[in-house]
């Protein structure tokens, strides 16, 4: 089943330059792993302290993957977590 991910992330604002460069290396490095079919960063054009994730992968299995690799545990959970006010995501299926 192909499943997208959809990530909200919210920045303090001496923070959106960093967050806005690492989501959007991060998203091109995302983008070529197995499995992934596509990962867009997207970022608020009414408040640039918010970001949105749109994820699309073959499988949980791929997403769950792309969560145990290298670079997400350096960008993300190492790097860019300690920089948002919040984060959150939700996964859905292609069950409809």
């Amino acid at each position: 089943m192909v499943i997208t991910v959809i990530a909200h992330y919210q920045t303090h604002p001496d923070s959106v330059a960093t967050v806005g460069e690492l989501l959007a290396a991060h998203s091109k490095t995302s983008e070529a792993e197995p499995g992934c079919l596509q990962f867009l960063a997207h970022q608020d054009v009414d408040d640039p302290t918010r970001f949105a994730l749109y994820e699309t992968y073959e499988s949980l299995e791929a997403f769950h993957n792309h969560r145990q690799t290298e670079h997400f545990r350096v960008n993300i959970e190492q790097t860019l977590a300690p920089l948002l006010i919040s984060r959150e995501w939700r996964i859905y299926g292609s069950r409809l």
